[in-house]
């Protein structure tokens, strides 16, 4: 299913500022080394990123799901000087990558790349976030989300992408379609947290915001 037409999302990027060449260095090196390119951020939400980043200010931010740093560096660039950035990744080969660009940006006293299963390492961070993104293994996302909410300060926010999954959240789940029944139990989760104020917008393949009250 096409969430946003072809065109219009041209359009979208094409009215949304410029790209800063350190990003599109990893977009465009991304796209040409990796076998699933389409997992990098890109330019229009590494915008909303910066924005939001910008607005809230956080000195604190938690990124679950690295792959090659694009939105690591685009929200670290937003960040204030002192601001701190962990983001968490399970995947070696995409380490010396995704660090490599850490260094070229310049961010390497800001970003600190942690490896490793994400639930195991968010219970030892003794720190809590102003805000969290949360961009990995589908089927673990309530399992992300339970983990981090005690380490969200109040206030504090949560972004998850790919909550609309390609549009398969409102398609008739098959069996083995374990990626998208994660994404909708998520859903469904947050959507039903007395918690949190939510709203969930079709910038890409989704993102849902979520306040912690």
């Amino acid at each position: 299913m096409e969430l946003v037409n072809k065109t219009v999302e041209a359009y979208i990027s094409n009215h949304s500022g410029e790209e800063k060449e350190i990003l599109h260095k990893i977009w465009r090196e991304t796209n040409l080394k990796t076998f699933y390119p389409n997992m990098v951020s890109g330019k229009v939400q590494g915008k909303f990123l910066q924005m939001i980043v910008r607005m809230l200010h956080p000195e604190n931010i938690l990124e679950i799901g690295t792959f090659t740093g694009y939105s690591a560096v685009a929200m670290a660039l937003a960040m204030p000087e002192t601001g701190k950035l962990i983001t968490l990744d399970n995947n070696e080969e995409i380490e010396t990558m995704a660090t490599g660009f850490f260094k070229e940006a310049g961010l390497e006293h800001k970003i600190t790349m942690l490896l490793g299963d994400a639930v195991s390492t968010i219970s030892g961070l003794p720190q809590t976030f102003d805000l969290v993104f949360i961009d990995a293994d589908k089927e673990q996302y309530t399992d992300y989300y339970n983990a981090v909410f005690p380490k969200v300060s109040p206030g504090g926010f949560i972004l998850a992408d790919n909550v609309l999954w390609g549009g398969k959240v409102v398609e008739k789940l098959t069996k083995t379609d374990k990626e998208t029944k994660g994404i909708q139990d998520f859903n469904e989760m947050v959507n039903n947290d007395t918690r949190v104020e939510k709203v969930m917008l079709s910038i890409r393949d989704g993102l849902y915001l979520i306040r912690k009250k």
